[in-house]
């Protein structure tokens, strides 16, 4: 149930809005098992309203109907995408484009009407020239429970044999446009907060903090967690990537150092190339001086080979240092990669055994609780069966307002408790006490009497569980006071 009033309003996407508003059977197909939670069995009591005066009814039509009506007024085409121009000052501003219809998702009460919404929507354009074109009361949506729901968690119900939260709001479509000049309305943040507090006074809520006064979004408690999992694999996340880039960093080095090394060694294979040529060529010419030139010129052709094929040996020789240097590089390269990446498997294998012991802890407390409860919930059957069945032997009116509780539930065309059968309820209730808290717990009781001796389904189990809460709570007594039924 929401206790506060909020309202949320952003461009309407023509395409999918009505689509989504009114349920329509290839929507339902669509969502599948996707994270749109809609319960088929709550559709039936969700309400809509289509202005009289819209015309065509399809979002699409009307829109390009206020393309056409703002050319007229106007002499321009509407501009519907964000565009840039310069300011006075040489700066690009953006500016963004028209959104001529909007929709609002307003946060309401189980027993807010159709009538409630539709008079806040009146207001709005009493007020601030915003038309509403269509409201839909959506009562089928929520979230699953991942358990049973906390004790004083009076909004959720079974469905099944899972819980379920109910997410009641409203989504009102607006003609965001002034069709005497042609263009939008302009509504400030101040505007936008006095709406929230309109909503709050028309549907009788407490009002909610604008997102202006908080500073931050809201998290449900189930986002929250999901929220704290995410950051948890985020940091192991970000451990895996540094570790991988301080071996990707290590291979790239002794990626170089070999490349490095197998220059140098083709270096070297050229230089003893170059030796083998020479020592070829002394021989050569040493053959050709002693045929041609005599001793004295073989000397000096000799000393002087004999003295290049020293250099180029040192070198060769220089160059086979500096690679066995290299090749050391290599080898300590290489077992800085092994032991890291033992390190890396140590510290990962560490994390996982953490997680999953945590795991398992919390497993086996999540199993441990579950036990307790239903041995908790069994034992307090029995008893609550034992007092019906007394009850019900012994004490007329808890049997009549049983017997009313069940009629109801099973009548199709009856939303609502009569006259009588309120009274008997009221009845009944007081038999445990005149105190509000007393009257809640035996509402629960009868509640549950009824569900067992009537063998309600699902259906029948929710329309009950929701009036006989209407009469403990005091929705019929305001009703009546008002002059005004409670709408289904």
């Amino acid at each position: 149930m929401a206790t506060k009033s909020s309202i949320h309003i952003k461009p309407c996407n023509t395409k999918s809005s009505e689509a989504h508003n009114r349920r329509t059977a290839e929507y339902m197909r669509n969502i599948g098992t996707s994270k749109i939670y809609i319960v088929p069995e709550l559709s039936a009591d969700n309400e809509q309203w289509i202005n009289p005066n819209f015309g065509n009814p399809d979002l699409q039509t009307h829109y390009d109907n206020i393309k056409r009506m703002v050319k007229e007024k106007t002499g321009r085409a509407m501009q519907e995408k964000e565009r840039e121009r310069k300011g006075k000052n040489g700066k690009i501003i953006k500016v963004a484009g028209c959104s001529p219809i909007r929709e609002g998702v307003l946060l309401i009460k189980p027993d807010t009407t159709l009538a409630d919404v539709k008079k806040f929507g009146e207001e709005c354009q009493r007020r601030w020239g915003i038309t509403p074109l269509q409201i839909f009361l959506h009562k089928d949506e929520g979230h699953w429970l991942s358990g049973q729901p906390e004790a004083n968690d009076r909004e959720s119900f079974q469905v099944g044999e899972k819980w379920f939260k109910p997410n009641y709001h409203a989504h009102i479509v607006f003609d965001w446009m002034n069709h005497d000049t042609g263009k939008s309305q302009k509504l400030n943040d101040n505007d936008m907060m006095e709406m929230q507090t309109l909503a709050s006074d028309i549907l009788l809520m407490k009002r909610g903090q604008s997102k202006a006064e908080t500073g931050k979004e809201h998290l449900e408690r189930n986002d929250f967690i999901i929220e704290k999992q995410k950051e948890e694999m985020n940091r192991l996340d970000a451990t895996r990537q540094y570790r991988e880039y301080q071996l990707e960093m290590t291979n790239q080095k002794m990626q170089e150092a070999e490349s490095r090394a197998n220059s140098l060694i083709e270096t070297a294979n050229q230089k003893e190339r170059q030796s083998e040529d020479l020592d070829r060529a002394i021989k050569e010419k040493r053959s050709k001086l002693n045929r041609e030139k005599g001793s004295e010129l073989l000397d000096a052709a000799v000393g002087w080979a004999t003295g290049k094929s020293k250099v180029l040996k040192g070198e060769i020789e220089d160059l086979r240092h500096e690679i066995s240097t290299h090749e050391e590089t290599i080898e300590m390269l290489q077992g800085r990669i092994q032991v890291m990446q033992s390190d890396h498997h140590r510290e990962l294998m560490k994390l996982e055994a953490k997680y999953q012991s945590e795991l398992n802890r919390k497993e086996a407390a999540h199993t441990e609780e579950t036990a307790r409860l239903k041995k908790r919930i069994s034992w307090q059957n029995l008893i609550i069966g034992s007092l019906s069945f007394l009850l019900l032997k012994t004490n007329d009116i808890f049997r009549k307002a049983v017997n009313s509780v069940i009629r109801l539930a099973r009548g199709y065309y009856k939303p609502r408790f009569d006259a009588e059968q309120v009274s008997d309820i009221k009845s009944a209730l007081n038999l445990f006490g005149d105190d509000k808290q007393l009257h809640q717990a035996a509402g629960d009781f009868l509640y549950i009497t009824a569900t067992q001796k009537g063998k309600l389904d699902n259906r029948e189990q929710i329309k009950a569980r929701r009036e006989v809460d209407n009469v403990v709570e005091g929705h019929y007594d305001q009703q009546q006071k008002k002059g005004v039924s409670i709408r289904r």
